[in-house]
């Protein structure tokens, strides 16, 4: 068994950010003005984990297809050698915009003599700015090899019970923490996307709020919205709510406190930090709204069970 895990990457030290954006970009250099803020934002949230997240998640995606493979996957034809093999799932990690890259890691599943994988994101909504741009991203480094590998991909995930339960279970986290549960508000975000994207019935929308519905349904909140974030910094109207537009709308609404979860991205990186625990955070500040932020699902064994799920599923396909 095979696996391609795929996630947007970000850079490793201050001196990548540029070619780092630039590719971002696709090639064409940011303008100064967006680079110094954009590295003033990672200077702002100290330190992106989304690289050693994503490594962790796919070490320990592996040892959970290990741990659960057949004890004896094939006959001994004599003594086994003193090194134990790494079993019979092997995972490789491919980032859509950093290193390793998807087409390193691609290459080295071809040099591995892999011929079939299952293709996952980190991610569980799929959208043509999202998952649809890491299908090209393995399509172009196909195109490279000698031999073709089949992949099989995992689409999306918005609706998978484990990924739902492990959502709602930090959730539940973060409502102990509040002063009055009944009358909080509860808002649930994702990265936003172009309008266009949006008519041309790109599924991300709903898939969102699907996942925001099923979650709120578990917990019987009484009431939640679903808001958006990181928009990109072009002249094309990007998909709403924004996050703080929404936060204060609550406060006006007469809501003292809202629990913000951002269900569109699993692990921990710079739009969960900077875009909710700084920016949002100010903005809820500003209108003199208590804001928690439930945590995220990082490299949690709940969540690794969601992708082992997904993985043997496609696999058998």
């Amino acid at each position: 068994m095979n696996v391609l895990l795929m996630a947007y990457g970000t850079p490793y030290a201050p001196e990548e950010i540029e070619p780092y954006y630039t590719d971002i970009r696709r090639g064409k250099k940011p303008p100064e003005e967006l680079l110094h803020e954009l590295s003033g934002r990672y200077e702002a949230i100290g330190k992106s984990p989304l690289n050693e997240i994503t490594l962790a998640q796919a070490i320990r995606l592996q040892a959970l297809l290990n741990l659960e493979a057949p004890v004896y996957p094939k006959r001994l034809q004599g003594p086994f050698p003193p090194r134990t093999p790494q079993g019979p799932a092997r995972v490789y990690v491919g980032t859509k915009h950093w290193h390793p890259t998807i087409g390193e890691a691609v290459a080295a599943m071809h040099e591995d003599g892999v011929r079939r994988a299952v293709a996952l994101v980190a991610a569980p909504h799929y959208s043509l700015r999202s998952v649809a741009e890491y299908q090209e991203k393995v399509e172009a480094a196909l195109k490279a090899l000698p031999e073709p590998i089949t992949f099989v991909w995992v689409e999306s995930y918005e609706a998978h019970p484990g990924l739902i339960a492990a959502y709602a279970r930090r959730l539940e986290e973060a409502i102990w923490r509040l002063r009055d549960p009944k009358r909080a508000a509860y808002v649930f975000t994702a990265h936003s996307i172009p309008l266009s994207a949006v008519e041309r019935g790109d599924p991300y929308p709903r898939q969102v709020e699907k996942t925001a519905e099923l979650i709120a349904k578990r917990l019987a909140l009484p009431r939640y919205h679903v808001a958006y974030q990181s928009a990109g910094r072009t002249p094309e109207p990007w998909l709403g709510p924004d996050i703080n537009e929404l936060l204060r709308r609550l406060k006006e609404e007469g809501h003292e406190e809202a629990v913000v979860q951002a269900v569109g991205f699993p692990a921990d990186h710079l739009e969960v930090f900077y875009d909710l625990d700084l920016e949002a955070q100010a903005t809820a500040q500003e209108v003199g709204l208590r804001l928690l932020r439930a945590r995220s699902l990082n490299a949690d064994l709940d969540y690794i069970q969601v992708l082992k799920d997904l993985v043997e599923a496609a696999w058998q396909r």
